[in-house]
């Protein structure tokens, strides 16, 4: 922690005592200015401390402490955490406390949050003890945000960002949370987990989000000790992954990476990996049936990535064996010739494993030691263990260079990988980029080589003792990659560039003959080299060649890149050489560019940079070279010539300034020269002429003022020290830099002053005239004029005063808390005050601009050139201070990109290389110019744009800058729009839209978030519909005010009205100590007026925009857009005042729909408003059950003391006392797992008061209560709410319910006399629409009589019930899924005993056949829709719908099977098998399977199954139709279970796999009838299951079973369920070696079946089991196929004959044929196994194939396509592989691949 030792190393002032900042940003101290900095800093800090406590103090949050704190935010950019460790603190908390305020409005909530997590950055700063933040109001922001109740209902608006703002908060401070904390959490979420609910999802993702796990050892038994091995079991039973098994994974990565040697996971890594490679989805198998997957959400790979890389190392290293393993069965899978989705992410994975490897190495050896826990010793990764990682990794790596989607991915990779292991990583690449270099024709291979070598640049060059020979292929490189500089190709080109560009910038180039080393001279025939083939570039790419000049003269995309290129190339090549080597090159260039002359544009621009990039080096030589012979040139030129344009004065002149691009100083020698020149120039009267000279002056005046570095070299002193070798690849040193600025002298300020007098001052006066009209000029005259003024600004903007103008009135109060701010950059203490003698030239350049504009607007309006070069120069007089923001921000870009391709993590601590450095020095430089703000100037000449984009362009980039400044110039804008302003134009009017509507992204005006802004801005905008310029038949203004709208909507969230305090904190830090805070604490009366103010203001705001004033008499256009923006309005915290609720309830009977739907969510949201509190009373759960249970255990399911939630048809509320006397439970998933620490029910209503008496109802009540009791009203809102919109396209539409809910939940059943004959008699109507209609009004009914008294709700239900039962007979295709809807909205989150008579109605018997199948199985759908909605706790009504359906599985129709399966699905969900779950009392899969059985019997029994039924209807009733009929069923229920299920009984599925297996085909064909098409979908299905150990030797018999089958589609088909079963189960079986052995001897018996197609199909299966080394191929396995493939084969045919006839009775092919053919069977398995390489036992393999080429036929033509193969895979990399072979086998192989001739 002790820096300041560093410090006094890097200022020249001694460090002030006492003071430690806790980190600074090194870079201020290389400033060239920094000793200035240390006292800016302490004064801003102070002046920051004390108003931010001020403004808290003062309850001011708006502006005042919004402004602050944005202020503290560009503190730490630019001068890092430049405070004590007590001052970070107290800020933490101060901000911690804001963003949890409980009102706060969210866009404030999210400027804290920013900053907040801005200042928790660096976690090692701070540790555990110094800092505790409390979880609890981080929760409860965290929920009333993500989880709001309100939002659906258009109450409260959220920032689209503000989740990701708040999730990355919430990881921030997670760390400090007490060590109490675990125990808390894991109370407040136990009870959520319940697995049927989506409450789960919520309850393991706040886990994922909050639970700590960084934490000292000693505390572990608090923190994750207390909840891993109940979650760790959860996630082991649970199957298909559901949505929440995420989060989970995400945990555990997370505990494992930050306790790295506390966990043991041994246990658990077979199935860890087993679930990644199955969370990977990739396609396996040969017939390519992959299930429906509902199985969409996998992992998350930067997660899997940690969890992988924590899991490596320790004692035995298990995890990397897993990984190798993992790795060899995915590689192929990196081959270019494969191609899938499942590409992307496996792609992520190889580039991200080894930067987390590299992370997990710094942190273990490289990192400074702070509070977190280090990694133990043994766990720690060894040398050995890094290298068996890269060894795993390599092989898709290298496969993965080639990829299909670029090489991006493994050039990351590989740049990891060298790091760790530079002498395993950076050889085999080698190899291919030499490979690469030689070949001409496969240009993308080389590209994609040479990306990769430049990640590994660094370690290749630089001093490590792994992997020392890496220096000697510097210069074979370099030398061989100049062929690539070819202009026919950019994308080779660039490459190229840019592999130059990053080894010289790593190497010097130095002669070094002097030293006697063996790098003799190289070096400088190389430099020379490289230029010769630049030149050679830059001659091809002349425009001349390619067209002509007259047509184009701009260059077009890709040349400016290669231009680009080429200068960045040359710079760098130059300015890493010795003095010798750079004059000769200079030479050369100068040469070059004095001997030819270059059009100006595409080559000329080339040419000039390369000079430029040389002239930067060393600028005088450069100098004294150029400008002499250019001046010279001009001169002659201008004197003969007059005006006439030459291109050889073009071409000399860009040439100079380009050169003039350098060191000031140097420049002054020339003062003269320049100046002559220059006056000539720039008043030539042809346009690129005086364009050029335009350049010159800009550039000069730069290099006069500006401050920048002036070199670049990769060591800081000059090269003529020793052996240069020594320093190749070295970082630099951070406190020994030693930049050489360029800060600007006396001389140079003079001379810039001297050139603005005699060029800028002129022009201005010329312009003036122009004004007055004492002198007019041209329009091409006046714009050389401004071109001229535009330059000189650009040149000299950074010495230039700024402007003052008037300051921005912030609100009243707040005059203290403003003070115009400024930032130092080291230019505002220019060495002489700016003295009166000198112009202020920006004040008289924004004069004159001004005159100007008014004059061009007045007279020629259409000048556009003149007016877009005023309006570039008005901004850069605002803005411009030396950069502009662009450059600035594609700088910081590139840099960010360089850096991460040069970079070292595994070591850290900065150290890049030097060059690098001195950028980040220089970009330090720049943010702080950025930062300066400018008070506002007066913008009002920019308010006479009414026309230009560009214009209101420039203001909004000003009112980003300028705080504050909206407030003065929305009332002019909103003049424009004003009825009262006559004499606009239609122009005007626009433009003053435009304003409000703002650029994209921008700062929109129409929604800036101030109330009295709003105020304003809102009825503007709706009342500018009667302003008399306003035209709606111009389709672009109607499409502004759309777009206005559209963006309010979309920008639009809750602005706070209620502001409270934290105020302990802040007055903590205003007594704070170093910096002390500038001004006083403010005293008691002023905190009591700032109270007051709070209060005042509060009360304003509360009164919501008042846009209704005449919302009558609008334009249909404005009326809509006043109810939008009259419904942004309602809010959770202030009711709506009466005129809007009454504008709103008229509008729900309004004649347009777009109206309607507004109001229909406006109304909902105000009698969510109006809802009346309910009383709710604690109960202690073992009170009601009598059943107190035991704490120590977790049980959970259905166990005794929750018996009371469950449906009991014995115990039925149907009485008053019966009601009263239940306690309800309306939450589902409540109890299941465990109970909460307090449970809150309804209490029961003491005296029921059921209807609000009118009088007691407040205005919006009243008004409300009068439309809905209004039969006219009634009549049309039902009729509009039953109208179609889209045909066929509407649903459900949850608004609605909201809207219906919300009037049966305030008002009772007063409105059902009304509404009741509506309902009758849209109920009896089968349209869809109307349906539609009594679907959202029953939901919205039932769920509204939640709290209704006994009485009343009896009567509901008598009324009910026939209305539902006349409405499912009337059920449609259309309507059936509306219906299901409804139904199950109405079941959610209710306790089923209060809804007894709906469920009871339900069962009644949804298969009665009448009405035929469709309405059966809509009804089952309603049904299961209510069902699934209760789960657990309906367990009764489940077995009874078991019982009902079981006789009727045998059904007829195809969709009533299928709807019985889903039915049967749901039934079954809660039979799972989780830790701790006691059996359900739900029925069981495992009874249910035996009876099928048993009914299946007569099925089971046959060989062979055909599907005999052939006339669907007639009523036959033999077992075995009966049978098939059921099968189908089963079938269905099979396939609908897979995905869904939590956990797969497997003991079931076994006992019906043989079943499957007969009757599954083989081939795919579509004209199979259904039974065989789902018998295979279920295998396919099942075999992808997740098995656990125990299960394994049950599947494994069962299949062996199958094996010994008669069908020999049962033996095929038990071969591809091997195939998949073991790929998706892969670690877990080979955790069984027992099992291994028998899949082994499994796949060798069904190699020598009788059966062709078997023969084959294992013969696949065991290419596929050696490919992923499932076993290996070992000698035993080698010789057993070898003995087989030479058994002998009888000789004659009689033999053959006899053999046949005696041995079989029936005809088959002999014995020894299938056993030689199954061992030629094995052989070829063993090659095509390994696709893309040849290791070395298979030149032995490929040479006894060939043996059998002239076997007799299935054998021949095995070994035909083996070969085929064997070639078609080894094809592209024929040159490597060609060397594992002898010649001789060479000889045997060319004549078996390449065909013979037919004629031989």
């Amino acid at each position: 922690r002790n820096r300041p030792r560093l410090r006094s190393g890097l200022y020249s002032a001694p460090p002030p005592p006492r003071f430690i900042p806790q980190k600074e940003i090194v870079y201020n101290g290389l400033l060239p200015y920094s000793d200035r900095l240390d006292r800016e800093a302490t004064e801003l800090l102070a002046e920051i401390k004390a108003n931010l406590c001020r403004a808290v103090l003062l309850r001011e949050l708006w502006p005042g402490v919004a402004f602050w704190s944005r202020k503290l935010f560009s503190f730490l950019k630019l001068y890092g955490r430049r405070f004590s460790k007590e001052d970070h603190v107290l800020f933490i908390k101060l901000l911690y406390e804001l963003v949890t305020l409980p009102d706060l409005e969210p866009h404030m909530m999210q400027i804290y949050a920013r900053l907040l997590i801005q200042l928790l950055k660096k976690k090692e700063l701070l540790s555990r003890d110094d800092l505790q933040l409390p979880w609890r109001p981080l929760y409860d922001l965290y929920e009333r945000i993500i989880y709001s109740k309100t939002e659906h209902l258009g109450l409260i608006w959220f920032p689209n960002s503000v989740d990701h703002i708040l999730k990355a908060l919430i990881k921030s401070c997670r760390l400090y949370f007490p060590a109490s904390s675990t125990k808390e959490m894991l109370d407040e979420w136990r009870p959520l987990l319940c697995v049927f609910d989506m409450v789960m999802q919520k309850a393991i993702s706040n886990m994922e989000l909050f639970l700590p796990t960084i934490m000292p050892p000693e505390e572990h038994s608090q923190g994750f000790q207390m909840w891993f091995e109940e979650l760790m079991n959860l996630w082991m039973s649970v199957q298909n992954q559901p949505s929440w098994e995420g989060h989970l994974v995400n945990l555990f990565a997370r505990l494992a990476n930050d306790n790295i040697g506390y966990v043991d996971w041994t246990p658990y890594i077979p199935t860890i990996f087993t679930r990644i490679l199955r969370s990977l989805n990739l396609p396996v198998g040969v017939s390519q049936m992959v299930a429906p997957r509902y199985l969409t959400n996998s992992y998350d790979v930067g997660h899997l990535v940690l969890w992988i890389t924590a899991l490596l190392g320790g004692p035995g290293n298990p995890g990397q064996k897993q990984l190798t393993c993992l790795f060899n069965s995915i590689a192929s899978f990196y081959h270019p010739s494969n191609h899938g989705r499942w590409q992307s992410r496996l792609m992520r994975l190889l580039q991200r494993l080894p930067a987390s490897v590299v992370r997990r190495v710094h942190r273990e050896r490289h990192a400074e030691p702070s509070w977190i826990t280090l990694v133990p010793e043994c766990q720690r990764l060894t040398d050995e263990d890094l290298q068996d990682f890269t060894r795993s990794l390599m092989g898709a790596t290298l496969l993965a260079m080639f990829s299909k989607t670029g090489s991006t991915d493994a050039a990351y990779a590989l740049q990891n990988l060298a790091l760790l292991t530079p002498e395993l990583a950076i050889p085999p690449v080698l190899e291919k980029t030499y490979a690469a270099m030689q070949t001409l024709t496969e240009p993308h291979t080389l590209t994609a080589t040479l990306s990769c070598m430049i990640g590994m640049a660094r370690s290749l060059v630089s001093p490590n003792n792994h992997y020392p020979e890496g220096r000697a292929h510097v210069l074979p490189l370099l030398m061989g990659s100049l062929p690539g500089v070819d202009p026919n190709d950019f994308s080779k080109c660039m490459i190229t560039f840019q592999f130059i560009t990053t080894f010289t910038t790593l190497v010097p180039l130095v002669d070094c003959s002097s030293a006697p080393s063996r790098y003799s001279d190289l070096s400088e025939v190389r430099s020379c080299n490289t230029h010769g083939q630049c030149f050679a570039l830059i001659d091809s790419s002349t425009l001349e060649q390619t067209r002509d000049e007259t047509e184009t003269d701009t260059q077009t995309h890709l040349e400016s890149l290669v231009e680009l290129g080429l200068s960045s190339t040359v710079s760098t090549i130059l300015t890493q050489c010795s003095k010798e080597i750079y004059k000769v090159a200079l030479q050369k260039v100068f040469n070059f560019a004095t001997s030819n002359i270059f059009e100006t544009c595409v080559s000329g621009r080339m040419v000039a940079d390369m000079c430029r990039a040389a002239a930067k080096c060393h600028p005088a030589e450069s100098l004294r070279l150029f400008v002499p012979h250019c001046c010279s040139v001009i001169f002659h030129i201008t004197d003969s010539h007059g005006d006439e344009l030459d291109k050889e004065l073009l071409w000399n002149l860009q040439l100079l300034s380009e050169v003039t691009r350098v060191d000031g100083e140097q420049l002054l020698k020339y003062q003269g020269d320049l100046e002559r020149i220059l006056c000539v120039c720039v008043r030539l009267r042809c346009k690129r002429a005086y364009t050029l000279a335009c350049n010159l002056l800009e550039h000069t005046l730069r290099s006069l003022s500006l401050i920048y570095p002036t070199e670049y070299r990769s060591t800081s002193g000059d090269f003529d020290s020793d052996l240069p070798i020594r320093d190749w690849g070295r970082a630099g040193d951070v406190a020994a830099l030693g930049v050489s600025w360029h800060v600007p002298s006396q001389e140079e300020e003079d001379f810039v002053f001297q050139l603005l007098s005699h060029l800028l001052h002129p022009e201005l006066q010329r312009i003036k005239g122009h004004i007055s009209g004492d002198q007019p000029m041209s329009r091409c005259d006046l714009l050389q004029s401004l071109a001229i003024v535009q330059h000189c600004l650009l040149g000299a903007g950074s010495i230039l005063p700024p402007l003052d103008g008037l300051h921005s009135s912030a609100s009243v109060g707040d005059k203290a808390a403003h003070p115009a701010f400024c930032v130092h950059t080291g230019r505002l203490c220019v060495s002489s005050p700016p003295d009166d003698s000198r112009e202020n030239y920006r004040e008289s350049i924004c004069q004159t601009m001004r005159l100007l504009l008014h004059h061009i607007l007045e007279h020629s309006e259409d000048d556009t050139k003149s007016l877009f070069v005023i309006i570039k120069i008005i901004s850069d007089l605002m803005f411009f201070r030396g950069t502009h923001k662009k450059e600035f921000d594609s700088r910081w870009k590139s840099f960010t990109l360089v850096k991460k391709s040069m970079e070292n993590r595994l070591h850290g601590k900065k150290q890049h290389i030097r060059a690098l450095l001195i950028d980040r020095v220089l970009l330090q430089h720049e943010v702080r110019l950025r930062t300066q703000t400018v008070a506002v100037c007066e913008i009002k000449c920019l308010l006479l744009f009414s026309v230009r984009s560009r214009a209101q362009n420039v203001l909004m980039a000003a009112l980003g800058t300028f705080s504050f400044s909206y407030r003065d110039l929305i009332p002019r804008i909103l003049q424009l729009l004003s009825p009262q302003h006559t004499t606009g134009t239609q122009q005007q009017f626009k433009g003053a839209l435009y304003c409000l509507l703002g650029v994209h992204s921008g700062v929109c005006l129409a929604s800036t978030r101030d109330w009295d802004c709003v105020g304003a801005v809102w009825p503007a905008l709706v009342c500018c519909g009667l302003s008399p310029s306003m035209n709606l038949e111009k389709p672009s203004i109607g499409r502004l005010l759309d777009d206005i709208a559209d963006r309010i909507h979309r920008q639009h969230d809750t602005i706070g009205i209620y502001f409270t305090g934290c105020v302990e904190i802040a007055n903590e830090i205003a007594q704070s100590e170093n910096p002390t805070p500038c001004l006083e604490a403010p005293s008691k009366e002023e905190m009591k007026e700032g109270q007051q103010r709070q209060r005042i203001r509060n009360v304003v705001a509360a009164r919501p925009v008042c846009i209704y004033v005449c919302l009558y008499f609008r334009p249909w256009k404005f009326e809509h857009m006043a109810t939008d923006l009259l419904s942004l309005q309602l809010r959770d915290d202030h009711p709506l005042p009466p005129d809007a609720v009454l504008y709103f309830t008229q509008s729900l009977v309004h004649d347009s729909i777009s109206i309607r739907k507004v109001a229909i969510l406006a109304v909902a949201g105000i009698l969510k408003q109006q809802k009346r509190p309910v009383k709710k009373v604690s109960v202690k759960p073992s009170d009601i059950s009598g059943i107190e249970e035991e704490a120590e255990g977790v049980c959970v399911g259905d166990r005794e003391g929750n018996r009371w939630l469950q449906y009991d048809s014995n115990n039925l509320p149907l009485t008053q006392e019966q009601w009263d006397s239940q306690r309800y439970m309306e939450k589902t998933h409540c109890g299941y797992y465990s109970w909460p620490r307090e449970m809150m029910i309804y209490a029961a209503s003491e005296k029921p008061n059921d209807d609000l008496p009118y009088e007691e109802m407040s205005e919006g009540e009243k008004i409300i209560f009068e439309y809905f009791s209004d039969p006219e009203f009634i009549d049309q809102l039902i009729e509009f709410l039953s109208l179609e919109e889209r045909k066929g396209k509407d649903s459900f539409n949850p608004r609605r319910f909201c809207l219906f809910k919300g009037l049966f939940r305030n008002y009772g059943d007063v409105f059902l006399p009304l509404l009741w004959p509506h309902l009758e008699q849209l109920a009896s109507d089968p349209h869809e629409s109307s349906q539609r209609c009594v679907c959202e009004i029953t939901a919205g009914l039932i769920r509204g009589s939640k709290l209704w008294s006994f009485s009343k709700v009896d009567r509901l239900w008598q009324l009910l019930c026939p209305l539902i039962r006349t409405a499912l007979s009337n059920i449609t295709v259309e309507t059936y899924t509306d219906w299901g809807t409804c139904i199950a909205t109405a079941c959610e989150g209710r306790d089923p005993r209060k809804l007894h008579w709906l469920l009871e109605m339900l069962m009644e018997s949804p298969l009665s056949g009448e009405g035929g199948s469709f309405r059966d199985a809509s009804l089952l759908y309603v049904l299961q829709g209510g069902l699934a909605q209760q789960q657990w706790r309906v367990s009764e009504l489940l077995h009874r719908l078991l019982a009902y359906l079981e006789p009727k599985l045998t059904q007829v129709y195809k969709n009533v099977r299928e709807r019985i399966g889903s039915v049967l699905t749901y039934i079954f969900m809660i039979d799972v098998a989780l830790p701790h779950t006691r059996p359900t009392s739900s029925p069981h899969v495992a009874e249910f399977v035996t009876r099928v059985l048993e009914r299946l019997k007569p099925l089971t029994s046959e060989p062979e199954i055909h599907n005999h039924v052939h006339e669907e209807n007639t009523q036959e009733t033999d077992e075995r139709t009966q049978a098939v009929k059921l099968l189908k069923t089963v079938l269905k229920w099979l396939m609908a279970s897979a995905g869904r299920t939590f956990t797969t009984p497997v003991q079931q599925q076994l006992q019906l796999l043989p079943l499957l297996f007969k009757i599954a085909p083989v081939e795919i064909d579509e004209s199979y009838d259904e039974m065989k098409q789902d018998a295979r979908t279920c295998l396919s299905l099942m075999s992808q299951g997740l098995l656990y150990p125990e299960h394994i030797p049950l599947v494994l018999a069962a299949l062996e079973e199958m094996a010994g089958s008669r069908s020999w589609h049962a033996r095929f088909s038990v071969l591809t369920y091997l195939q998949i079963m073991i790929f998706y189960n892969l670690f877990t079986l080979l955790s069984v070696p027992a099992e291994v052995l028998r899949i082994r001897k499994l796949v060798m018996q069904l190699l020598l079946d009788e059966q062709l197609e078997v023969r084959d199909m294992a013969c696949t299966t065991l290419s596929g089991l050696l490919q992923c080394q499932f076993f290996p191929l070992d000698s035993s396995l080698q010789t057993q196929l070898q003995t087989l493939s030479q058994t002998c084969l009888p000789k004659a045919r009689g033999e053959l004959a006899s053999t046949g006839t005696s041995a079989h009775t029936f005809p088959s092919p002999s014995h020894n044929l299938v056993r030689r053919h199954a061992g030629v069977l094995g052989l070829s398995a063993c090659i095509l196994s390994s696709p893309y390489d040849v290791p070395d036992w298979m030149p032995q393999i490929l040479m006894d194939l060939s043996d059998h080429l002239n076997d007799p036929q299935p054998i021949e033509m095995t070994v035909k396509k083996t070969l085929s193969e064997f070639r078609r895979t080894h094809h592209d990399n024929w040159q490597e592989h060609r060397q594992c072979f002898t010649d001789d086998q060479l000889l045997v192989l060319t004549d078996l691949l390449v065909s013979p001739c037919y004629y031989a």
